[in-house]
């Protein structure tokens, strides 16, 4: 628990420091933990449509993508899309089961854990980390790290 708080406040820390220089030419989007926490919903509502490019359309075109199930990193979008062609197959339904959201300037992170069921039934806990970048028209992933639990 300690080592995923360290990570999570390194990676909280580099993340709200970058914008900085940013800050002095560029506006921060304001917004808010309800709005950010939402994005997880708008996500997992992509999910549902069984679509594989309505859920890569919620990623920055130079994010990464490192899934619970697959060993590869998917940067490019047509990595993604590969991704979500063999993972949607599998109904996955997405609910949080804790979030800690940080806010910074034009981005965010939500670190957690959340539980994933199947169309079949069965379930996946795993823990997360999306970290958000605002494009100044909308919020995109520009991370999403997900992996089962140890247990």
């Amino acid at each position: 628990m300690k080592t995923m708080f360290f990570t999570t406040a390194a990676l909280v820390a580099g993340l709200c420091a970058a914008p900085v220089a940013m800050a002095k030419t560029a506006a921060c989007h304001a917004t808010t933990e309800k709005q950010i926490a939402a994005l997880f919903d708008r996500w997992n509502a992509s999910l549902q449509t069984g679509e594989p490019a309505r859920v890569v359309s919620n990623y920055a075109d130079n994010s990464i993508l490192l899934p619970t199930v697959s060993n590869k990193p998917r940067i490019s979008r047509e990595e993604k899309l590969d991704y979500f062609e063999h993972f949607l197959p599998n109904k996955p339904a997405g609910k949080i089961d804790l979030s800690k959201i940080f806010i910074g300037c034009n981005t965010a992170v939500d670190a957690g854990l959340y539980t994933f069921t199947m169309g079949d039934g069965s379930t996946v806990k795993a823990r997360y980390t999306y970290t958000y970048v605002w494009t100044g028209k909308q919020w995109l992933i520009s991370s999403h790290h997900s992996s089962r639990m140890p247990e």
